[in-house]
């Protein structure tokens, strides 16, 4: 994925990160384990441009 310019420092360099621990997303009536978070980050301040759960399908017919 090509990043835009951050708008907090310029940079357009991109990571991608994950919650640990207890950072799981679980759906609100739906029994199932749930999915981790991934983020892309810029890598020079850390700014967070997108956050995801790693496995969405978990989260189908929950509405």
């Amino acid at each position: 994925m090509k990043a835009e310019k951050c708008p907090k420092c310029g940079s357009n360099e991109l990571g991608k990160g994950k919650h640990s621990g207890y950072g799981v997303i679980f759906s609100v009536n739906k029994m199932s384990l749930g999915s981790d978070n991934e983020y892309l980050i810029y890598t020079n301040c850390g700014f967070i441009i997108e956050g995801y759960v790693k496995k969405p399908e978990k989260f189908k017919h929950t509405m």
